[in-house]
């Protein structure tokens, strides 16, 4: 028995880390007499694009079952001239996931792109093919991308009745040339109800399966986290026709994780082997999410630069993977124990700053700088910090003296025009941050912009800490008194960058759920030296 071919106009996110994604283009043509059949590999979860750079760009699926995925590409609609490449193997060792980077791409084209899975005994039988598009950054345009991170978190899962993942339809129909993925891709630690009480008594009814009614644990756990976001219509839409950029934060793995972390006391685990449960974590995530592998031994690396000409580099750092454990963070020496970043990390990133040529150098980083985010009290009944800032309001202490002396080569190295962009508090502000009103004052002004949730309970806001001498240009959160709110709020964000090509203006706006802008700012190409600001 056959089934009839539908043309699913979506793109999901996969990876293959057994298999070479580089495979040499083969100009075919598929027979006529091809066929998917009820015995044909399904592909539930589309296909995803991912890492756009000069002339490249990884495309990612899923497979049910072993299969080989097929990726044919194209620079128009109707597929004249089609590339096919014979990709990699899906198998169970990745969770059927494969990837595949696209090379040679021209600049300032819109790449059209199919993808199915063949079976592995008989490549007449196929799956139904996954559609999509995408643009390649060319010399002379102008460059708009989108950000934000904290999705299906607190409870507050797919929606139908409310139209599901609303925001990824918003930040869809801004037509950005990439997505950075703030980190907090999904919650490992959240369990998904079908029914939850939001404000004002409403009803919030969620999709579920098995694999998020509890915390994760297993590794079929952490995968079934990605594979429920997926579920969502709006997101399979946005996959399609957006690349992203991943990066990862604590929910991916369990709240606020670090080396301090203890579930000893926590009856929703039954695993209390917070490197294992890591361990399995990182293994989805680098599964799910379309990054490119580096070719380094550390393979499954997340910090790297995507460069896109002469216009813009994005850093994206990962701030958990190489942190100490969370402490009072009140050290006055830089140790193991102060680490956020790490001294690899450090290094790496002021080389790389150091030597970019692009007019506008963006930080993609997990956590905010300046803003308090606390993780309980330490054994000695001290505060104990999960980020950057240590609410003293002091001199540099504990991992500020990392920030610090980062800032600091910013500034003698005269690296100029750098912006950070980040989520994980679940509202929206801008920061400015002035030397003028630091305690620690050896840097040069730069702004801060926070965005999120994009499906997530609403918090905040949350208190500054004055080392770096933040200023809070603008905030828009839940009323006092209120946290949680769920997306029937509309206190769910993302922000939007253009850089314009002419003038090289940066211009960031932070958006609502339906796509109105909450906050504009326009940054020029030169080092900030503002003093007064909107």
């Amino acid at each position: 028995m056959y089934r009839v071919i539908k043309n699913h106009h979506y793109f999901l996110k996969s990876t293959n880390l057994t298999a070479a994604i580089v495979a040499i283009p083969l100009l075919l043509s598929l027979s006529a007499d091809v066929v998917a059949t009820d015995d044909a590999p399904l592909m539930e979860q589309g296909i995803q694009i991912g890492d756009l750079a000069p002339g490249r760009a990884i495309i990612w699926s899923r497979a049910d079952r072993p299969s080989r995925m097929i990726v044919e590409y194209a620079y128009n609609e109707q597929f004249n001239d089609s590339i096919i490449i014979r990709g990699p193997y899906a198998m169970d060792g990745t969770d059927f996931t494969a990837r595949q980077d696209l090379v040679g791409l021209p600049e300032g084209e819109e790449v059209f792109v199919k993808v199915w899975f063949e079976d592995l005994t008989n490549a007449r039988v196929k799956s139904e093919e996954v559609t999509g598009h995408f643009h390649t950054i060319g010399k002379h345009d102008n460059i708009r991308f989108v950000w934000g991170g904290d999705t299906a978190g607190q409870g507050w899962g797919i929606n139908e009745s409310f139209g599901g993942m609303k925001i990824y339809e918003a930040m869809r129909q801004v037509e950005p040339l990439f997505f950075i993925q703030s980190g907090d891709s999904v919650y490992s630690d959240g369990p998904i109800l079908p029914s939850v009480t939001a404000e004002n008594g409403q009803i919030w009814t969620n999709l579920v399966t098995s694999e998020v009614s509890k915390v994760a644990e297993t590794q079929a756990e952490f995968r079934g986290r990605y594979k429920y976001n997926l579920l969502d219509e709006n997101l399979r839409r946005f996959n399609a026709e957006v690349p992203q950029i991943w990066q990862w934060d604590d929910h991916e793995v369990a709240n606020n994780w670090s080396d301090s972390k203890d579930l000893s006391k926590d009856i929703r685990y039954t695993v209390k082997d917070v490197p294992l449960l890591v361990a399995r974590a990182s293994r989805a995530f680098h599964e799910y999410a379309p990054l490119r592998p580096h070719d380094t031994e550390e393979s499954d690396r997340v910090y790297r630069k995507i460069s896109y000409g002469k216009l813009l580099d994005v850093f994206v750092i990962d701030m958990r993977a190489y942190r100490g454990p969370n402490t009072a963070n009140l050290q006055t020496q830089q140790s193991k124990e102060t680490a956020f970043l790490g001294d690899v990390q450090v290094a790496w990133l002021k080389n790389e700053l150091k030597h970019s040529q692009a007019t506008w150098k963006v930080i993609a980083a997990d956590m905010p700088i300046g803003l308090n985010i606390g993780d309980g009290v330490t054994t000695q009944g001290d505060a104990r910090w999960e980020a950057v800032a240590n609410g003293n309001n002091g001199p540099a202490a504990g991992r500020e003296l990392e920030i610090a002396g980062l800032l600091s080569f910013i500034k003698h190295e005269h690296v100029e025009n750098i912006v950070w962009l980040t989520a994980d508090v679940h509202y929206a502000a801008a920061h400015y941050f002035d030397p003028g009103k630091a305690k620690t004052k050896d840097f040069t002004p730069f702004w801060e912009f926070v965005a999120g949730p994009l499906n997530a309970g609403s918090f905040g806001p949350n208190s500054i800490d004055a080392t770096f001498g933040p200023q809070v240009v603008f905030s828009k959160a839940p009323p006092a008194g209120q946290i949680n709110l769920s997306p029937l709020s509309g206190l769910q964000f993302f922000g939007e960058v253009n850089i314009d090509k002419r003038s090289q203006a940066l211009t960031v706006d932070l958006k609502d759920i339906n796509g109105t802008s909450v906050f504009s700012k326009t940054l020029s190409a030169e080092r900030e030296r503002e003093k007064d600001h909107d």
